[in-house]
């Protein structure tokens, strides 16, 4: 065999085994994905909004069965304690202690402010999955806060009761750290971002404990979220996520 024959013998085997193994965009997306959410999670987060000429903090306590449910309860401060936040498969309710109603939020409201934030009802629960509701694909390599990450690109498809007309994620090459995410509206304008740092152990995990959302339409605001503790992978039963335990659930 010539040499220039064997040489191309090694790199089409050196090709079709990199293909072979080499990771794809929904399977980086997944394991970022997991990375934080796990299959259950118990945390605790202060959320902080920040406007040119006030801010207003919160902290609130998470319970979640990936992928279809979650509740959020507001701890603090004392106007606000007791709220709750439910998602149960595709449906979402809040329960208001001060007027003591569960009050159920339709489809297009997934998209409005969830207590004043910059975090939309459908970023605090995810009705929407970044997995199985987009296409991926890397569309670059770029280095991010000090970061090699893949740059991925997602697409909805086209039957998914999504929100965003296109994502687009800095996921870290070497931990699968998700940290800057953009979200796009159908027009392909920049709506916010969600910046990840503060990279720590948490929970037996190296995670981003440190998230930003910024608008881009309002100078000098954002929303800053803090992981206190978290927990992944506890026990929790989905009867937990009810209606009448919004109402009792401390």
């Amino acid at each position: 065999m010539k040499p220039i024959t064997r040489i191309l013998l090694f790199f089409s085997f050196f090709l079709l085994f990199h293909n072979l193994f080499a990771e794809t965009a929904k399977q980086i997306v997944k394991k970022s994905n997991d990375l934080v959410r796990a299959s259950s999670s118990i945390g605790e987060m202060s959320l902080e909004v920040v406007k040119p000429d006030w801010s207003r903090k919160m902290t609130m306590k998470v319970w979640a069965l990936e992928p279809d449910y979650a509740l959020v309860l507001i701890t603090k401060p004392a106007k606000d304690k007791g709220t709750v936040t439910l998602k149960r498969e595709k449906e979402v309710w809040n329960w208001i202690p001060a007027v003591r109603r569960v009050i159920k939020i339709p489809p297009s409201m997934m998209l409005q402010s969830w207590m004043g934030s910059d975090f939309t009802n459908d970023d605090l629960i995810r009705q929407s999955s970044i997995v199985e509701d987009y296409e991926h694909s890397i569309i670059g390599k770029e280095k991010f806060d000090g970061y090699n990450c893949y740059k991925i690109k997602l697409t909805p498809k086209p039957d998914a009761g999504v929100v965003w007309g296109k994502i687009l994620m800095w996921i870290s090459k070497d931990s699968y750290l998700q940290l800057k995410t953009e979200f796009y509206d159908e027009d392909d304008y920049l709506i916010k971002s969600m910046i990840g740092s503060d990279v720590k152990k948490m929970g037996g995990r190296t995670i981003p404990a440190h998230w930003e959302m910024i608008p881009h339409d309002k100078p000098g605001q954002k929303t800053v979220m803090d992981y206190l503790s978290i927990q992944f992978n506890v026990k929790i039963k989905s009867s937990f996520f009810s209606q009448q335990n919004m109402k009792r659930v401390r």
